[in-house]
């Protein structure tokens, strides 16, 4: 008989990450030096192969519709990463409207809604994001795991990127 340990494999395998267009901006973003700084070191980490990264159809998108010289030096530090690329389906935009029908967010932020949405039904452990309005806070981190629950979908975790630098000086 074995036994497997969910915690276990989920600390021991590769994470995957979805990334939303705030953290390919903010590499490029002198007015927030702290934040750029800290995605210039998440982005060695996603160089190096250290995760598997997804992003989505609506974030290549949100890209072309930066200004130049932005939009080229984003679509050029995306494919730096190699990312799987996800479209936007029935079945995102079906949980979506769940996330605004039980107010997790507003049809305002039906894109962000798109973002979790696409994240937790291709079995990303992560979603990277700055958007602390929308995406990086208690209320839409509890919205989330109840909806998720409801829906028999996998609960995601939403962080931004400096949680997961790691440094050997945290030891």
């Amino acid at each position: 008989m074995s036994f497997k340990n969910e915690t276990y494999d989920r600390a021991m395998k590769k994470l995957k990450l979805y990334l939303d267009t705030s953290v390919v901006s903010h590499l490029d973003a002198p007015d927030t030096p702290e934040k750029m700084a800290d995605t210039l070191a998440f982005w060695e980490d996603l160089k190096v192969g250290k995760y598997d990264i997804v992003v989505s159809d609506v974030v290549i998108e949100e890209i072309k519709r930066c200004k130049e010289p932005k939009r080229t030096l984003m679509g050029t530090k995306i494919a730096e990463v190699k990312p799987s690329v996800v479209e936007k389906n029935q079945e995102a935009t079906e949980l979506a409207n769940e996330y605004v029908k039980k107010h997790v967010l507003s049809q305002k932020s039906f894109d962000d809604c798109v973002h979790i949405a696409l994240s937790v039904i291709n079995h990303c452990d992560y979603l990277v994001s700055w958007n602390f309005r929308h995406l990086v806070n208690v209320h839409t981190l509890t919205g989330v795991k109840v909806v998720n629950a409801l829906n028999n979908y996998q609960e995601i975790f939403i962080v931004s990127p400096n949680m997961l630098i790691y440094k050997e000086d945290n030891l």
